[in-house]
């Protein structure tokens, strides 16, 4: 079951250091600022969705899956 702390999680900061390293807190830091930046992006600033969002979006569930897995 997914902790309530680790889900609203702040990165980089004291707390989320208590719990995850510096590793997993930078890549959730990235995968945050591309999920906000990609609505703002289509909605607000009227750009057209780019295959690259895709592509970027990919290599961040790479990199979350290698960052979170058991090692």
């Amino acid at each position: 079951m997914c902790n309530l702390r680790v889900l609203l999680q702040v990165p980089a900061n004291r707390v989320g250091y208590t719990s995850m390293n510096l590793a997993q807190l930078k890549i959730m830091q990235e995968v945050i600022t591309l999920g906000v930046f990609i609505p703002f992006a289509v909605f607000y600033m009227q750009q057209p969705i780019k295959l690259d969002y895709l592509w970027a979006g990919l290599c961040l569930m790479g990199a979350v899956y290698f960052m979170f897995r058991a090692a």
